[in-house]
């Protein structure tokens, strides 16, 4: 029964059935099965996700807003599927938008939808039609710096007021979302200092940060969030998770 009315609401199962507390009690062990080497970046989501929950937090903006910094392939997207897989119940609550295609002007329009008049207007913007679809989900901005100053104005609104009004005039409520955006900015000083104290490599990397955000989009965000480089443990185990996913969707395709 459950099921059913999550399919007809968008609301995932487990807000409905398992007690939420217990539920992010668990919530680095969860990651964890996913997301290797990162302890500290699991620790921070978690521990912000966990104050957002328990009231602390503003009620009508976001569940959380996060800046992944790394280089590529440290586990900055497999945390965010990680997310929507443990808070939403499935991978597919997660709504992934590439802003390096949003580097022009005109760009919002692509995001919120056109104003009447215009050319796609009754089509809706890409960001608000799929929260629309999918009000509980983790939004992933992949590639932040790369989008124009405007598409900034329209990320300061939701992290502000936890709601956007789309092209048609339409409110869209962000209030169940998670905002993860993502960035290369600094990755040059993070594998340079390797495996040195987490806080000291983010302090170097935030001075970066702060030359390429202004300031009012970094202090409306919850966490800044340091990726560092994977170790060869780390890569190998990595590579058994991998297999194991393989093997399953193997062990699948010969039931099926």
């Amino acid at each position: 029964m459950a099921e059913i009315v999550s399919r007809m609401t968008g609301i995932p199962v487990s807000k409905m059935m398992e007690g939420e507390r217990d539920k992010l009690l668990k919530m680095e062990e969860v990651l964890h099965r996913r997301v290797v080497g990162q302890n500290e970046a699991v620790r921070a989501v978690s521990d912000a996700i966990r104050r957002s929950r328990s009231g602390l937090a503003d009620p009508n903006k976001p569940y959380g807003s996060f800046l992944f910094l790394g280089p590529t392939g440290v586990g900055k997207t497999e945390l965010c599927k990680a997310l929507a897989g443990f808070l939403f119940d499935s991978e597919d609550h997660l709504i992934r938008i590439d802003m390096s295609e949003y580097m022009e002007k005109h760009a919002v329009a692509r995001l919120i939808g056109a104003p009447p008049g215009y050319v796609g207007y009754e089509e809706g913007g890409y960001l608000t039609e799929q929260v629309r679809r999918k009000p509980y989900s983790v939004i992933l901005l992949d590639e932040v710096e790369k989008a124009h100053p405007d598409v900034f104005n329209i990320l300061l609104q939701v992290l502000d007021d936890g709601r956007l009004t789309d092209g048609q005039g339409r409110t869209v409520d962000f209030k169940n979302t998670v905002i993860v955006m993502t960035s290369n900015i600094g990755s040059q000083h993070i594998q340079q200092m390797g495996t040195q104290d987490y806080e000291a490599v983010k302090e170097v990397v935030m001075e970066d940060v702060k030359e390429h955000f202004r300031p009012e989009m970094i202090n409306r965000i919850d966490e800044v969030v340091v990726f560092h480089g994977l170790d060869q443990a780390n890569i190998r185990s990595i590579a058994k998770i991998q297999l194991k996913g393989l093997e399953k969707r193997l062990e699948n395709k010969t039931c099926a």
